[in-house]
């Protein structure tokens, strides 16, 4: 029944990232295509509509969950909407930095800055547990490191990136870090649910200002319909539900190894509906950074 259990989770896991992966290849397209007003979309629009939709598709899931459990739903106290509310700004960074960065660079190099999120965690937790991270993890970083490099053509003298897009991506990739960490921590006693709701509030206020600050054209309320629903899906709703509902089956170390399957699939697809262009040094820089979260999370004795 356990190993039942833990199949599961790994299949929730996997969709779950998968559906991320699938995600930075939408918003392309969605920048590609016209309005009924004959401009293409903005990332203000791409991410307004994205979490407008989303907030409307978590707070039914909330209705249904209350109206089914009636006085059993554990409800948010105030203090911890405030405190969800203020992780979910960093959750509205991550999408902005994101989107902006795969506007301007490949979304294969973009989801490769976006998992530096690994080392990052590492430094983050070295800071606020005041503790060196084990040999193990400094390995797995230098691997990282040198995977990114790979996996992003560094080397080679073509390479031609907009720098611009390198320091979005890596933004965004601060900004998950903080997210994840946050998130782990702040009002776990509730619904999975309601606290999807009350970080995408949040992280909507921060979208507001950005789309306000950044968009100079009227806006184009066709996005909702033609890529804005698709986009919620894959960026705030599938996920989270089926990473929150696969993590306490798999356990943390086989759920984040899993969930680096993330990283292939938006390559993948990148590759394969952007036609973007990956050689083999990238792939095997992709596959040295999913050793490396592997190596991270496999449990050695007593030294992690």
């Amino acid at each position: 029944m356990v190993g039942n259990n833990v199949l599961k989770g790994v299949f929730l896991v996997g969709l779950g990232a998968a559906s991320y992966g699938m995600l930075a290849t939408f918003v392309k397209l969605a920048y590609k295509d016209t309005s009924s007003q004959g401009l293409n979309y903005t990332p203000a629009e791409v991410i307004v509509a994205q979490f407008v939709i989303g907030i409307l598709i978590v707070l039914g899931i909330n209705a249904f969950q209350k109206q089914r459990k009636g006085n059993n739903v554990v409800k948010a106290s105030s203090s911890d909407i405030k405190k969800l509310m203020l992780v979910g700004t960093s959750t509205g960074l991550t999408s902005i930095f994101y989107y902006l960065a795969v506007k301007i660079i490949p979304v294969s190099i973009g989801i490769v800055l976006l998992m530096q999120t690994v080392w990052m965690g590492v430094v983050l937790e070295m800071f606020l547990e005041k503790k060196l991270p084990s040999k193990i993890k400094v390995f797995a970083v230098l691997i990282v490191l040198f995977g990114t490099a790979l996996a992003t053509n560094l080397f080679s003298e073509s390479m031609d990136l907009d720098w611009r897009g390198v320091v979005l991506g890596l933004l965004a990739a601060a900004s998950f870090t903080t997210t994840m960490f946050a998130a782990n921590k702040v009002a776990l006693t509730i619904s999975s649910a309601q606290r999807s709701l009350y970080m995408l509030l949040g992280g909507i206020i921060v979208v507001f200002i950005f789309a306000f600050l950044t968009q100079k054209t009227p806006f184009n309320y066709d996005i909702f319909y033609k890529w804005g629903i698709i986009i919620a899906l894959f960026g705030t709703v599938i996920p989270p539900l089926l990473l929150n509902a696969g993590f306490p089956l798999t356990g943390i170390g086989l759920g984040s190894i899993v969930s680096a399957l993330e990283l292939p699939v938006s390559v993948m697809m990148a590759f394969m509906i952007l036609n973007e262009d990956v050689i083999l040094t990238q792939w095997i820089g992709i596959i040295l950074i999913i050793l490396a979260i592997v190596l991270m999370n496999i449990k050695f004795g007593n030294r992690n």
